[in-house]
């Protein structure tokens, strides 16, 4: 690959070697360039995602450590640095890592879907996770994370200290359906819960499928409530995965103190562990 001048107003192939320094952030010797055209000084780390990052280093750590069950101010005593290097770090690999990129939706005829429960904060603002898997493979398709109004003995303090919360879920389902058209055939097998508010997301973007619901059951002590009792489960894919999310993701755990202060922070991380369950786990 040719390298062109970073100058916009540039942009000429006339390129010529001029020297290494030694980048201390990662250990290694970066080449330096001259443009002949412009006089403009460059390096081949000009080119990198992870430009002007003094640490550089602590990206892949930080990736690993996001994905196995750590929270960030757990990375940062690891890691010895600062917790908001790690809230910086959340962000710029949520920017590069795109787990949609890594999906081949190739084949794919057998899609289970269904929604997880967790909190922004406190119980009184509940929050959902929506997620769509590939039965076979247990390839992550899509996550997406909606506020909730709270419900059960719940409904009446969440209402006297935050007021009516918003219902964002259909506006998750409509995004994640919607995506998922554009990607796959008219003709795929959905499977589901029975819960009476997804057959009209099935229905309304792919009416030429077929769609099958199971009788809900109640949940066994091992993979934190997600795997369940009973037998054979025919919505075992998702109900691992899902498994996974609360063993991996240190803000979906069972009885844990570390909640989500920022539905936005939750959403990036899933999007990290969605890229990690892809691409290194399956």
């Amino acid at each position: 690959m040719k390298l062109k001048c970073p100058q916009i107003t540039c942009s000429s192939e006339r390129i010529v070697r001029k020297g290494r320094f030694w980048r201390s952030s990662d250990s290694k010797q970066v080449p330096r360039y001259k443009c002949t055209t412009c006089a403009k000084n460059f390096s081949s780390a000009t080119f990198s995602k992870a430009y002007r990052q003094n640490k550089r280093r602590l990206n892949p750590k930080i990736y690993e450590l996001f994905c196995s069950g750590n929270s960030q101010r757990r990375i940062a005593r690891l890691l010895g640095c600062n917790l908001k290097t790690v809230a910086r770090k959340l962000i710029f690999l949520n920017h590069i890592l795109n787990y949609k990129m890594e999906i081949s939706f190739n084949n794919i005829t057998e899609i289970q879907f269904d929604e997880m429960e967790t909190s922004e904060h406190t119980k009184l603002r509940p929050v959902s996770i929506l997620v769509a898997v590939e039965k076979h493979s247990r390839q992550i398709l899509d996550i997406r994370v909606s506020r909730m109004p709270a419900k059960g003995l719940l409904k009446e303090k969440s209402l006297t200290k935050y007021g009516k919360l918003k219902d964002e879920r259909p506006k998750a389902f409509k995004a994640c359906f919607s995506d998922l058209k554009n990607n796959l055939e008219a003709q795929v097998l959905f499977e589901s819960d029975e819960c009476p508010r997804y057959p009209r997301w099935v229905r309304e973007y792919f009416p030429e499928s077929t769609y099958k619901r199971y009788k809900g059951r109640r949940g066994c002590v091992v993979g934190q409530g997600e795997i369940k009792r009973g037998g054979f489960d025919p919505l075992f894919s998702l109900n691992h995965t899902c498994a996974m999310f609360r063993a991996n993701v240190n803000r979906l755990f069972r009885r844990t103190w570390c909640t989500t202060k920022d539905i936005n922070c939750l959403q990036m991380h899933l999007n990290l562990y969605a890229h990690y369950h892809n691409t290194q786990l399956i």
